[in-house]
This record gives structure tokens, sequence and C-alpha cells, in this order.
């Protein structure tokens, strides 16, 4: 169950996060399936938890967006995570014409939620 935090420049189009919260679901279900957590493309409540966040006026950054990805490690997910990061970054870039980054990381965690 990943969870992701959007941080963005408050001047960025809303249509821009629009469709962030249309593809980031699926997209990050992808890079992370792994046999442990399989992504069967029927997402639930749950699966993927986004959040989107201004940046404050104190906040620096030089990106449009940064987007950070959680998701349980498995050793199967943190054998190529450089390549899954470079894949999401890609795979966002075709839904959205911004300055992107993208940050996965993979902490031993556990997750429970009621039905």
């Amino acid at each position: 169950m990943p969870l992701v935090d959007v941080t963005y420049k408050p001047e960025l189009p809303e249509t821009v996060l629009r469709e962030l919260g249309k593809w980031l679901p699926h997209l990050v279900s992808i890079a992370v399936e792994c046999p442990e957590e399989p992504y069967d493309g029927d997402l639930q409540p749950g699966d993927v938890e986004i959040r989107f966040h201004p940046l404050g006026k104190f906040d620096r950054s030089g990106m449009d967006v940064v987007i950070e990805v959680r998701s349980k490690y498995f050793e199967s997910r943190a054998e190529n995570r450089q390549e899954r990061c470079d894949r999401l970054l890609a795979d966002i870039e075709k839904f959205v014409d911004a300055n992107i980054g993208v940050y996965l990381t993979l902490p031993v965690a556990a997750w429970s939620q009621s039905e």
C-alpha cells in the first residue's frame, strides 16, 4: 500500500494536479508491484493514498512537482528501485508537462486498515 505525497508550486495549473490525481494511483501501483504485492489493476480503497501539498512561503524547491512514494520494503522491490523510480517518472511525464522529481523510498513498515 503506497503512500504518495505530491508537493507542488501553488501557481501550477489545477489541470496538472487533476491529471496527477487521475493517473498516479495506477502508475504508482505499476511502479511498486512485486510478487509479494501484485497489482491486478483493480484498485480498492486504501490501496494507494495520495496527499497534495502546495509549497509554503518558506519552502524552497527548484521543481514544479515533487512526488514522494513510500511503499513497504520487499527485497524484490529494492533490487531495482532506481529502475522503478525512473520508469515512474517517465510514465508521469506522458500525462503531465511540468518539471517533476520522483523520490521512491521503501521503508520497513506495516499497514492495517478497517474494512
